[in-house]
């Protein structure tokens, strides 16, 4: 059965892992669901429930109907991965944590599987190459985050810049709250833009690289079922808040929001954002803060607005995940000081806003012009390579009467519309 899942197939998809291996097993996606409530019962310490009862007799039918050998293989590898999947991903034990057999004469032989995910020998998984082309979006972001330097993370406001980015050759790629907020024409750190930032998220994990998404507060949204439709869409990590406009979220409070959005989708990599140097209030707290968010499930820590030397290693060596802060100055510096993620946040869409203004402002006032700017085709050929990633295809096209003005004398601008 798992020859007819090839690896290659599974790592090229997009969307939550176990959605994927359902439709390679010839079952809709929706099967996911029910297997993770089959997982929940199926490990023999596990009550089995009414509820997963039901979800067996579902995932029967999906499968044909028929209760036979292929049905139970089908409906296994699915289980299964529901609840291996996730461990994988962030570096966990996996569910479970021995393998057991009875030899001929009587003897039980165990083998601990505790840093063997996939086994060994006689009781290595046939299924380690499937597994981790699921996982290989999800897993290579969590991966980057302890690499032998931080990982340098720039942040789009639309598909267009974040493909620039994938395209440049950055690793991952992450959302501006600002840049969002404001090019749809609302406030950031209002929750105004749950809908704007979900679309962005569909279009840029579309992208050969892991998407997280800036959350802000969590758009007053129930946080398991935020982070389930995140996971859904393949977003690979989110930043969640702890600011709520002049003030600070109260810690425990905040830490039972991280729980419930952790245990919607286990395999996000969860960034806590901390506030208090961002709002210059409550900053001794900052430390007590990142301890209880990573007991809450946070996988990396974010304090933007952290620049002191002295704050910032001893907030990165106070906790066990990784510290991740805006960039500053010299990057060597921040990871000698042990920070593992730096963020442009909105610089690089004031940036873009501020050169846009520049080059029109040039024209206008007659002054030389330098816009270095890409050109049409390669910003065209940017969404080109999206739209075929869906199956569609946009010829190139060009405007005649559009300028195409090149200069080979040095020091002269070139422009390209």
């Amino acid at each position: 059965m798992l020859a007819a899942v090839p690896s290659e197939a599974l790592r090229e998809g997009r969307g939550d892992p176990l959605h994927l291996l359902a439709q390679a097993l010839g079952l809709p996606a929706d099967a996911a669901t029910d297997a993770q409530v089959v997982a929940g019962s199926y490990q023999p310490h596990t009550a089995i429930t009414a509820e997963a009862d039901r979800a067996v007799d579902r995932l029967v039918v999906a499968c044909g109907g028929v209760r036979d050998e292929h049905t139970a293989c089908r409906i296994g590898l699915l289980v299964q991965a529901a609840g291996a999947m996730p461990a994988l991903i962030e570096g966990r034990n996996p569910p479970v944590d021995a393998t057991r057999r009875v030899t001929p004469t009587g003897e039980t032989i165990e083998l601990g599987l505790n840093g063997i995910a996939f086994g060994a020998g006689r009781h290595a998984c046939p299924g380690r190459a499937q597994a981790l082309a699921l996982a290989s979006t999800q897993l290579a972001f969590h991966r980057l985050h302890r690499g032998d330097t931080p990982l340098i993370l720039p942040n789009a406001w639309d598909f267009a810049s974040g493909a620039a980015f994938a395209d440049a050759g950055f690793l991952a790629v992450g959302t501006t709250s600002l840049g969002v907020a404001a090019a749809n024409g609302l406030p950031d750190a209002a929750g105004a833009t749950l809908t704007q930032t979900l679309d962005l998220a569909s279009r840029l994990v579309k992208l050969d690289v892991p998407i997280t998404v800036d959350l802000e507060a969590g758009f007053g949204q129930d946080p398991s079922e935020l982070s389930a439709q995140l996971w859904e869409l393949g977003v690979a990590g989110v930043n969640i808040e702890d600011g709520r406009s002049d003030h600070l979220c109260e810690p425990v409070e905040q830490a039972r929001f991280l729980r419930a959005f952790k245990d919607g989708a286990p395999g996000l990599f969860l960034n806590a954002r901390i506030d208090t140097y961002w709002l210059g209030i409550m900053t001794d707290s900052t430390l007590e803060r990142a301890k209880r968010y990573e007991q809450a499930g946070a996988d990396g820590v974010f304090v933007p607005g952290l620049t002191d030397d002295r704050a910032i290693s001893a907030t990165a060596n106070g906790v066990d995940v990784p510290l991740n802060v805006l960039a500053q100055p010299d990057a060597g510096r921040l990871a000698a000081l042990g920070v593992r993620r730096i963020s442009t946040g909105s610089l690089l869409y004031r940036s873009a806003l501020g050169a846009a203004v520049q080059v029109a402002a040039s024209l206008r006032d007659g002054r030389p012009l330098d816009p270095q700017a890409p050109s049409y085709e390669a910003v065209q050929t940017l969404v080109e390579a999206s739209l075929d990633a869906d199956g569609l295809r946009v010829p190139s096209r060009r405007v005649p009467d559009e300028p195409r003005l090149r200069s080979s004398e040095p020091g002269s601008s070139s422009w390209v519309a």
